[in-house]
């Protein structure tokens, strides 16, 4: 075959597609890629021949690529319960397959990453980025310092790539697998728009069913995948990846994410026999979180932006994750928790004063000492919290609180800041139904189709009318069933 020659594969069922041949052809640890003419889909083939014609590794392909597929709804034969449009929100956050190749041998065909997961010509005025995937440690490490502002996003873009990590593995573990890989190599993230796709997704792990077939990657494996690897594969005593060891490499990302620096690299010596007996103890079994509040052996001198910085939900899950569970994986949190938690520091992000502020934005930890921690500027604003309240189930008129929302110039209100049934995931309707606006000195909360929304005075609010947000003013974001009671507060 000829370098640049157009090859029309056979799929499974029965149809075709066509691949450009590159003797080149880029090589991962177990495939290699080549792209169709169009370079919209990745015909991939088994750099091992053994493993093409591995039974197991094909019905594991077959599996995934359908009742396990959260990219296609159930009445299609995915992953039960999708509906086509979770399927479709699916599809932009994985790299899922979807074909198997049966000639010129067996293969798969996954689509390519959106074009935002490649970096363009401005990414970098060092370095010619072009062309290149956007795997996370360009934005975590040391080659940070090289990428363009602009590439880098702020603080919110960033918590929004968290988020949408934390809501494809609550996905994956829903459905019953696990990645078994998770890592800077197979999440790639743009921190421009706030997102995030999961990628190598054929060696995924289904309990009981189809055992893992790598360990992972240096630097996210669980400490006891680690700790146990010398022992044989059969050996009980072994760890082997799981859903479980998936909840250590998710808060390693998205720790990465928010502070770029290991958690458990540290200034800590573990062994002086060698520079690979070090790393093996460091980040094994006797690993340390560098912000470990009884241990603080491996914390660097320079800590100045911490998990002190952010919620006290995300603090709280941070020490489980890396202190409670860091040697023991029962107690990690789970990527439904991190979703939530994350959720929650997203509704209390506020901008920066100080427009030189590199991150822009900061999660409002303390409403009476409201300071970005990244550059030290006191709001310049008084702080506003829209309590959300839920009426309690059989107890009209009884209410408890859902959640706090902190308020800024232009800020959207969703249909999850309305109903209490309401919750911001992949079901959720997009459509901004009100909208914050700080207008000739007053905050004004504008309905922009929300139905049934009405004053503290009990009137209806149409939509292009607007409530004034004084302090302790109560109100029915919504009178329709299920709607939330709002109340103001300003500090």
């Amino acid at each position: 075959m000829r370098s640049g020659e157009v090859i029309s594969a056979v799929l499974e069922n029965g149809a075709s597609i066509e691949f450009v041949f590159d003797p080149n052809a880029p090589r991962g640890g177990m495939k290699h890629t080549f792209f169709t003419p169009d370079r919209k889909f990745a015909v991939q083939f088994f750099n091992d021949p053994k493993d093409a014609k591995n039974p197991r590794i094909q019905d594991r392909i077959r599996t995934i690529t359908g009742i396990y597929n959260p990219t296609l709804s159930e009445a299609d034969g995915g992953a039960v319960g999708n509906t086509e449009k979770t399927a479709e929100y699916f599809r932009q956050r994985f790299c899922w397959p979807v074909a198997i190749v049966r000639q010129p041998e067996f293969g798969i065909v996954c689509p390519t990453y959106p074009k935002n997961f490649f970096f363009g010509a401005d990414a970098s005025t060092v370095l010619n980025l072009k062309g290149k995937d956007k795997k996370s440690n360009w934005f975590t490490g040391k080659n940070r310092k090289y990428l363009t502002p602009a590439e880098r996003g702020d603080f919110r873009t960033i918590l929004g790539t968290a988020i949408s990590l934390s809501r494809s593995i609550r996905r994956m573990h829903q459905a019953g697998l696990a990645h078994s890989d998770l890592s800077c190599n197979n999440v790639l993230i743009d921190p421009k728009s706030g997102s995030a796709v999961v990628i190598d997704i054929d060696s995924l792990v289904v309990p009981n069913k189809y055992a893992p077939e790598v360990v992972g990657t240096r630097g996210y494996i669980a400490p006891e995948v680690l700790a146990t690897m010398a022992l044989d594969f059969g050996n009980p005593n072994r760890a082997l990846p799981c859903v479980q060891t998936d909840l250590h490499a998710l808060p390693v990302l998205i720790y990465e994410y928010l502070f770029c620096r290991h958690p458990l690299i540290g200034p800590k010596i573990y062994s002086n026999a060698s520079a690979e007996e070090d790393d093996f103890l460091g980040l094994g079994s006797m690993a340390t979180f560098i912000e470990d509040p009884n241990d603080t052996s491996n914390r660097p001198p320079d800590l100045k932006i911490t998990i002190n910085s952010l919620s006290k939900g995300l603090e709280r899950l941070f020490l489980r994750a890396f202190v409670d569970g860091l040697h023991n994986p029962s107690e990690r949190p789970t990527a439904m928790e991190w979703e939530r938690e994350l959720l929650k520091a997203w509704d209390k992000l506020i901008p920066c004063a100080n427009p030189g502020c590199e991150k822009k934005w900061f999660i409002l930890r303390d409403e009476n000492n409201p300071v970005c921690p990244f550059c030290g500027t006191k709001a310049a604003d008084r702080i506003i919290l829209l309590n959300l309240k839920r009426e309690m189930p059989g107890r009209k008129g009884v209410y408890r609180d859902k959640s706090e929302v902190a308020v800024f110039d232009r800020m959207p209100v969703f249909d999850w800041h309305i109903f209490s049934n309401v919750h911001n995931d992949e079901k959720a309707d997009p459509q901004m139904r009100a909208y914050i606006a700080y207008h000739n000195g007053m905050w004004l909360l504008v309905n922009n189709g929300a139905e049934g929304m009405m004053s503290p005075s009990g009137r209806l609010v149409p939509k292009g009318s607007a409530i004034e947000l004084k302090d302790r003013a109560v109100f029915r974001m919504s009178a329709k069933e299920n709607g939330l009671l709002c109340e103001v507060m300003i500090g």
